[in-house]
């Protein structure tokens, strides 16, 4: 049962996006020119010379800075973002203008094919971020199988884009504060329409992943980069929950340039060149990424041996339009390894079930701090028509979690390996 919003329209994603106009194209450039004023950065090119649209650009995604650092990079030709609808919150008929495509994350948007087929068709450059996120912990995230088929359908060049720095600039799990970090994205033609028909989808995808493959705390300590903020590791305890010492999860706090146990006071440094070391006792995980693949593993052992399941009341905010949240008050969200997710509530006189099923959901919309509604941590429970955001009321600093098991069943749906 869908929610009872009284016969109000919700936002239609499914439309075709408008062909820029040139003085949006220049104006775009100019405005991003403007917002990397002050910051050092590099755009470089790498096979790229005489490429000319239409082609697709494929992006890794840490913040909204990515934007800017890729219009640097196309100048003159005329892009169309593919955008998640919270992108379009207050201001659809702007994202429109530009000619974004919208779509709701993690859903199966059957109109988005042909919209990316359009664009590419009149001879334009077709922007997405595979991932649908911004990286959590600055590390390649799940991209989806369909990727290879979407490359293979259409056959034209294919650049990926790498952004690195962005993340240790404006880290997801604390993007309020800076850091002084310089930012470097390499564009680079990775496929040609010949290599492309001579492949496999399963090829496409490994070249792409290949591609796409990032490491932001690796590329920090090659490029001898020193974070020196006092504030660095506030907020990291929400990708780094679970606790190695005592193996207690959701008790990990942070402050300053700490992260630490509440359960068991074991407290770790996070050092200027982004390595991690024990106050007292053995350093566990002195590489972020190790100790963020490790709480994935625990994940999918609860998921093995049957002891996963998550439940709790929860804040629930939909967005059927785009001009405003609508509050659904209190509801009750399940997920477990047979059912996936389930949201029941009771809104406008009716009650109200949503059901994602594993083969569902490749993977799960996150937010930490969420700006537009309130700022806590919250998980997107999105359908073809609408976006449920959820925050839980009595089980802090889950949705990591969440969004590693969502992940794991689908793969483990689908026969892939994790």
């Amino acid at each position: 049962m869908e929610v009872n919003y009284k016969n109000k329209k919700r936002f239609k994603t499914a439309k075709y996006p408008i062909r820029q106009p040139l003085i949006i194209v220049w104006l775009i450039w100019l405005l991003s020119r403007m917002m990397l004023i002050g910051k050092k950065y590099k755009v470089e090119k790498i096979n790229m010379e005489g490429l000319k649209p239409p082609y697709m650009m494929l992006s890794n995604h840490m913040y909204f800075i990515d934007f800017e650092l890729a219009a640097m990079g196309t100048g003159s030709h005329r892009v169309n973002n593919v955008v998640s609808i919270d992108g379009y919150y207050r201001r659809p008929w702007l994202m429109e203008l530009i000619g974004a495509i919208c779509t709701r994350k993690f859903t199966m948007d059957l109109h988005l094919i042909k919209s990316i087929r359009r664009v590419l068709k009149r001879g334009d450059v077709l922007s997405m971020y595979p991932e649908a996120r911004y990286s959590p912990c600055g590390i390649t995230s799940y991209m989806p199988e369909a990727l290879g088929k979407l490359i293979k359908t259409n056959r034209v060049p294919v650049v990926a884009v790498v952004h690195h720095g962005n993340y240790l600039h404006s880290p997801f799990w604390n993007f309020r504060k800076k850091r002084k970090v310089p930012l470097h994205t390499t564009m680079t033609k990775i496929l040609t329409p010949e290599q492309i028909a001579a492949m496999s989808v399963e090829e496409i995808n490994a070249a792409v992943r290949k591609a796409l493959d990032y490491n932001e705390y690796t590329w920090q300590k090659e490029q001898g980069i020193l974070i020196k903020e006092p504030f660095r590791a506030e907020g990291m305890h929400k990708i780094l929950y679970h606790c190695p010492h005592c193996m207690r999860e959701s008790e990990m706090d942070s402050k300053g340039t700490e992260i630490f146990c509440t359960a068991c006071g074991k407290r770790w440094n996070l050092n200027e060149d982004g390595t991690l070391s024990a106050l007292s006792g053995e350093t566990e995980f002195s590489h972020v990424p190790d100790w963020f693949r490790w709480e994935r593993a625990q994940v999918e052992k609860q998921i093995e041996e049957g002891n996963y399941f998550f439940e709790d009341e929860v804040d629930v905010y939909s967005m059927p339009r785009c001009w405003k949240f609508e509050k659904l008050g209190m509801a009750k969200l399940r997920h477990d390894p047979q059912e996936g997710f389930i949201l029941e509530g009771h809104y406008n006189g009716q009650d109200y079930r949503i059901q994602r099923t594993p083969p569902e959901t490749n993977s799960l919309h996150i937010e930490y701090d969420y700006c537009y509604i309130k700022p806590f941590d919250c998980v997107d429970i999105s359908t073809e028509n609408d976006s449920f955001y959820c925050y839980p009321q009595t089980k802090e600093n889950v949705v990591t979690k969440l969004a590693f098991a969502t992940e794991i069943l689908y793969q483990k749906r689908r026969g892939k390996r994790c």
